[in-house]
C-alpha cells in the first residue's frame, strides 16, 4: 500500500502545482523501489486532468506552466532510475520530435505542455525554445535525427513563420522526410491544410495522438 501511496502523493503534486512536493514525492518513490515508469504514468494523467480543466476554464495558464514545472522536476529525479530500468536499444527505437515556438514568438507555455505530453506519451522530445529561426528546426531536426517537426504559434502575426519552416524544408529539399505538425492559439486546420502542414492539434493530449498516427 505504501507503493500506491507514494504514487498518489506525487499525483497529487502535480495537481497541487508543488514542485517542491513532486520532487520529495519521487525522491520517496526510488527509495521504496517503485516503478519509476509508474511514476510517470501517474504524472501523466495528473496533466491530462489539468488539460481537461484547462479546456473548460477551471484552470489557467500560469497553473497549466506551474504543473508542468512540477512535472519536469519529478521527472529529472526519476529519469536515472528509468534509464536503469530501460535498456538503451529501447531509447533508440524512440520516435523523435523537435518543437519550438516560431521566429518573433516568444510565448513557451503551450510548447512545454504539448513536448512534455510528448515525453509522456513515448516520444524523444528535443526543445529548442521560442522565437526560433527556421533554419535553427531544420538543422536541430537533422542533427537529432527526427521524423516530426512539431510549430508553435501563439500570435497571428507569427503564423506565417510556421509557413516559412515548411517552405525552408522544401527548397533544402527535405520536405518528404519530416511530418510537420501546428498548433497554437490561433492556428486552424484550415491554416495547417492551406501551408502544407501534414496535421494539426488543438492541445497537447491531441498532439500526441496526431503524432502516433503520422507514423503509422
Amino acid at each position: 500500500m505504501a507503493n500506491v501511496a507514494c504514487i498518489e502523493e506525487l499525483k497529487n503534486a502535480i495537481l497541487d502545482f508543488d514542485e517542491d512536493a513532486a520532487v520529495t514525492a519521487a525522491e520517496k518513490i526510488i527509495k521504496e523501489g517503485v516503478s519509476p515508469m509508474d511514476a510517470i504514468d501517474a504524472m501523466g494523467d495528473a496533466l491530462k486532468v489539468l488539460g481537461d480543466k484547462f479546456q473548460i476554464m477551471e484552470v489557467f495558464l500560469p497553473e497549466i506552466l506551474l504543473a508542468t514545472d512540477a512535472f519536469k522536476a519529478g521527472l529529472k529525479v526519476l529519469e536515472p532510475e528509468l534509464m536503469k530500468t530501460i535498456d538503451a536499444g529501447s531509447f533508440q527505437e524512440k520516435p523523435k520530435v523537435v518543437i519550438g515556438t516560431v521566429k518573433g514568438d516568444v510565448h513557451a507555455v503551450g510548447k512545454d505542455m504539448v513536448a512534455t505530453m510528448l515525453t509522456v506519451g513515448g516520444f524523444d522530445v528535443k526543445d529548442v525554445g521560442a522565437d526560433v529561426d527556421s533554419e535553427v528546426f531544420i538543422t536541430a531536426a537533422e542533427e537529432f535525427g527526427a521524423q516530426i517537426i512539431g510549430l508553435s504559434a501563439l500570435m497571428s502575426t507569427t503564423m506565417p513563420s510556421q509557413k516559412e519552416v515548411i517552405d525552408f524544408l522544401e527548397a533544402k529539399g527535405l520536405r518528404n522526410k519530416y511530418k510537420v505538425i501546428v498548433g497554437g492559439g490561433p492556428v486552424t486546420p484550415q491554416w495547417a491544410e492551406q501551408i502544407g502542414a501534414d496535421g494539426f492539434s488543438k492541445d497537447a493530449v491531441e498532439a500526441v495522438e496526431l503524432a502516433k498516427s503520422l507514423l503509422k
